[in-house]
């Protein structure tokens, strides 16, 4: 859509003829969530649902990298509560613990990291007192 709207010709009915021209082409055929209610109209009129949606969907890739890192420690966390083994718990928080070394000597940008590295041996001995 790089044309310029021809003079005389009002902008409505210029923007209308492009949707129709388009629609007719099958342009709009196959788009994801075609055919489906769009999302957030019953709710409160909100001029940032747009950006809402966007980080929902990317599940908060948008935070600084700070507080990014602080998201993985906790999933990190939370996942090596749920392992398998114990050399599974030493593998998930040894990657973490690289992830947040590597942070603490390099400072990333974002608020302040405010995050250790786990103590492994005490987070492998929770997980040995919960499988018991």
């Amino acid at each position: 859509m790089t044309q310029r709207k021809p003079a005389g010709v009002g902008f409505e009915t210029w923007v209308e003829r492009q949707i129709r021209e388009a629609q007719e082409k099958g342009e709009f055929d196959g788009l994801p969530g075609a055919g489906k209610p769009l999302s957030g109209l019953a709710g409160p009129h909100d001029e940032l649902w747009w950006v809402k949606e966007k980080v929902r969907r990317e599940e908060g890739t948008v935070l600084p990298p700070t507080l990014q890192l602080r998201k993985e420690a906790a999933e990190a966390r939370e996942a090596a509560g749920r392992a398998a083994s114990e050399e599974e718990v030493r593998r998930i928080l040894g990657e973490i613990n690289a992830k947040i070394t590597e942070a603490i000597r390099k400072p990333m940008s974002g608020p302040p990291l405010n995050l250790m590295t786990f103590d492994v041996e005490h987070v492998v001995r929770e997980w040995r007192i919960s499988r018991s």
